[in-house]
């Protein structure tokens, strides 16, 4: 493709460099990611995705935009309460940069249609707050042969890794869901803002090094940092037979299992809350 001149101005400090260049910002603008999750970790993700140029990005989420979301979520504004989040993101994505198609689903993945969804796509970025979305995702990259990266935060903490197919998988590191109660959710415990858009904005890194080809992926190991100390690790993961599915020779399943979601404790948010003198 030949580049308008506001194109060489707009992407001009990606094409300046070596292991990116003209040949690996057409290969961004030619290119299609979706992300499952408009929230704190798909608003950085989504933000830096659209402003490198990536020329379609799919945003998947069932969620209105509500008051709580915006210490965080900055895709979205204080205008955007009460909008679906899917067309709070559009806006702004086009607002950012107007060479950016955004294709919307407004919906739940599930076993029924996840596997069709993530087909159109050629790198899929999981940013949710729940596991048994974690879990589906993950099994359905595989059975897809998608790469994707996964990502979760609570508190100050972060985590993420990179999945490619063959490489060790997010089952790799969990097996299941952990049992109720075990792990709390961000409403229960609480989130530094700002610890999404480290996490988000290192996963959004990972999506492009993959389009472009350049660099070493978060393959086979895991990225781990507490805020509250500013110390990152990462820890290596070896790849088990759930890396790959059945039929494989792998433990992944041929047919995607969908956990439970269990419900929020929306006593003890409220009881938190008040604690911490905020209305219910």
């Amino acid at each position: 493709m030949d580049f308008t001149n506001e194109q060489i101005e707009r992407y001009s400090r990606h094409i300046l460099l070596k292991d990116v260049g003209g040949t690996g910002q057409k290969k961004l603008l030619e290119s299609r990611v979706l992300i499952i999750g408009a929230g704190g970790l798909g608003s950085p993700i989504a933000t830096y995705l659209a402003a490198a140029g990536v020329g379609t990005i799919g945003i998947v989420d069932a969620d209105v935009v509500d008051l709580s979301n915006l210490q965080r979520q900055i895709l979205h504004h204080t205008a955007d309460v009460g909008v679906k989040k899917v067309d709070s993101a559009k806006a702004t994505i086009e607002s950012l940069n107007p060479d950016v198609k955004v294709e919307l689903h407004p919906y739940r993945l599930d076993a029924s249609n996840i596997r069709k969804v993530i087909r159109e796509y050629d790198f899929i970025l999981e940013g949710t707050d729940n596991f048994p979305t974690k879990f589906l995702v993950n099994d359905a990259c595989i059975l897809e042969n998608k790469a994707f990266s996964q990502g979760g935060i609570l508190r100050f903490k972060g985590q993420t890794m990179t999945h490619v197919p063959g490489s060790a998988s997010y089952r790799c590191v969990y097996r299941q869901p952990p049992p109720a109660g075990a792990v709390p959710s961000c409403s229960e415990a609480g989130v530094l803002g700002a610890i999404a858009g480290i996490l988000g904005t290192i996963q959004a890194a990972e999506a492009l090094k993959y389009l472009t080809g350049a660099g070493e992926l978060l393959t086979d190991r895991i990225l781990t940092f507490d805020a509250l100390t500013m110390e990152f690790r990462t820890v290596p993961v070896k790849k088990t037979a759930w890396a790959l599915p059945i039929s494989q020779g792998g433990k992944s399943p041929e047919t995607l299992v969908e956990y439970e979601q269990e419900a929020c404790d929306l006593e003890t948010v409220r009881a938190q809350r008040r604690e911490a003198g905020l209305a219910s």
